[in-house]
């Protein structure tokens, strides 16, 4: 159980894309999370029941 415990004392990292535009590290992962949810949301087919045709 202590390999997956994270130290949050620290703040997080940020990653400067342009001037105006920052963001940090674990909101990128999930924003990341979020787009390839919603791919993978119009790209895999809705599930068919019995009565389709």
């Amino acid at each position: 159980m202590n390999a997956l415990a994270v130290s949050l004392d620290q703040p997080a990292s940020y990653w400067h894309i342009w001037e105006w535009i920052q963001i940090s590290i674990p909101n990128l992962v999930v924003v990341l999370a979020l787009l390839a949810v919603f791919v993978l949301a119009l790209v895999l087919p809705f599930p068919k029941g019995r009565d389709a045709e």
